[in-house]
């Protein structure tokens, strides 16, 4: 017979501590709180927090949107997300399973899971992205600095051309041919993306090719994906250490170079300049919403699934508002990096910033790793940048995918996951 000594330490604590055990033996529990706070951020704090955010606040009235965005946030988002949390903390149970107090809803459920197959494939492709240009950047010259390549146009022009600054006794002659050109003007950045990385068809009736390099970054980052969920939250839940702190570390490290050039003060005054007018229109109340919602990542399935792995007596209100808060102001800090960068770019090319911001792919890999290639050590600042979008795009893609093969799993009527358990030990 073993005494309690024993068995503390063949469960791996030290002899006299209090063994920690999970409250479900067949599901397991969260190895400490921590982990499923850091995994809750990390699933919140996604790319559309350093991509949309910020243009949407610099579109929306700059500072005058945090009013819609706080009211959307306190609620809507902090209500919806405690709610689902309650949900999954109270049944145990994933976004299917958690309807068998109603079956009438489990629809609700199935419609979650559709939604987390999307999030998790669109998703997966942007990591993807992400993967090859981040190996792009390990060179000593980023490739989409200058014109010089096999598939840059004629209208390409890059901003450390010498040929810019050439010719100027021609200026007064040729203003008109260079006001053309000016209008016209592709950068090496935008014609890298459409001609080199996506290999843009004519239309939609031309397939085009299967771009190998993106088909290989793809099953690495799927690769990834499996690793990170290969036993579960007992895995994912270590990985979301290093996941959802790392990126605060890169976006520090970018923020504090960004306000160090010149015009980046310009760039987060046009990001935060209130335009209080815009307070009345109702599309800017609508972004809000959305952002709100799609940052949160409410009636995904995730949510509820993540919560389910805690102990029914967590304190789940005090991190549902732990979360929303740390997201938000996640996606303001965000804002700080992305428009001290385009202040300084706006400044070099001395136009408005209104002129070189964007949002989305547009902004991730066009407009910002052209005004990466304006720092010195450029191949630097380029690796943390798509490092950090690559955490940030795991951090979201390991819940979905995660809540989408759970809920599969247990939905099996002939093999229920306690037998399965059994017969494989």
């Amino acid at each position: 017979m073993v005494d309690k000594s024993s068995e503390a330490m063949l469960n791996g604590a030290i002899p006299g501590e209090m063994v920690k055990r999970d409250e479900n033996l067949k599901r397991g529990n969260w190895s400490n709180q921590i982990e499923f706070i850091l995994t809750s951020v990390g699933y919140a704090v996604g790319l559309g927090n350093v991509w949309r955010f910020p243009y949407l606040c610099y579109r929306n009235g700059g500072g005058a949107f945090m009013f819609p965005y706080i009211i959307m946030l306190v609620f809507c988002g902090i209500p919806l997300f405690f709610l689902e949390l309650s949900f999954g903390q109270f049944t145990s149970q994933g976004c299917l399973g958690v309807w068998r107090v109603n079956p009438m809803f489990k629809g609700v459920g199935y419609g979650m899971m559709v939604v987390s197959t999307y999030i998790g494939i669109y998703y997966n492709v942007v990591i993807s992205i992400a993967f090859y240009y981040f190996f792009s950047s390990m060179t000593t010259l980023l490739p989409w600095t200058y014109c010089t390549n096999e598939w840059n146009r004629e209208d390409c022009s890059s901003m450390l051309d010498p040929n810019r600054t050439a010719n100027i006794s021609d200026l007064s002659q040729n203003i008109s041919t260079l006001l053309n050109q000016t209008a016209k003007r592709t950068s090496p950045s935008e014609e890298y993306w459409n001609y080199y990385v996506l290999k843009l068809s004519d239309g939609i009736g031309d397939l085009g090719e299967v771009r190998l390099p993106l088909l290989g970054c793809l099953f690495v980052a799927w690769v990834v994906v499996f690793l990170c969920l290969i036993k579960g939250v007992k895995s994912s839940g270590k990985v979301v250490y290093f996941t959802a702190t790392f990126p605060y570390v890169v976006l520090t490290i970018l923020f504090i170079r960004g306000i160090t050039l010149d015009g980046a003060v310009t760039g987060i005054k046009y990001y935060l300049t209130p335009q209080w007018d815009k307070i009345l229109d109702a599309k800017v109340w609508g972004d809000a919403a959305s952002q709100i919602f799609y940052s949160l990542g409410c009636a995904w399935g995730g949510l509820i699934t993540m919560a389910s792995y805690n102990k029914f007596h967590n304190n789940c209100y005090r991190d549902s508002i732990i979360i929303s808060i740390t997201n938000c102001a996640t996606s303001v800090y965000a804002g700080f990096v992305i428009f001290s960068i385009l202040g300084f770019m706006a400044a070099h090319l001395g136009v408005d910033v209104s002129k070189v911001a964007d949002h989305g792919p547009g902004l991730a890999f066009v407009a910002y790793p052209e005004a990466l290639t304006l720092l010195p050590i450029s191949p630097f600042w380029s690796l943390l940048f798509f490092f950090m979008l690559i955490l940030l795009g795991l951090g979201t893609q390991i819940i979905p995918t995660g809540s989408l093969r759970y809920d599969i799993y247990t939905s099996q009527p002939v093999l229920p996951v306690g037998n399965i358990g059994h017969c494989c030990r």
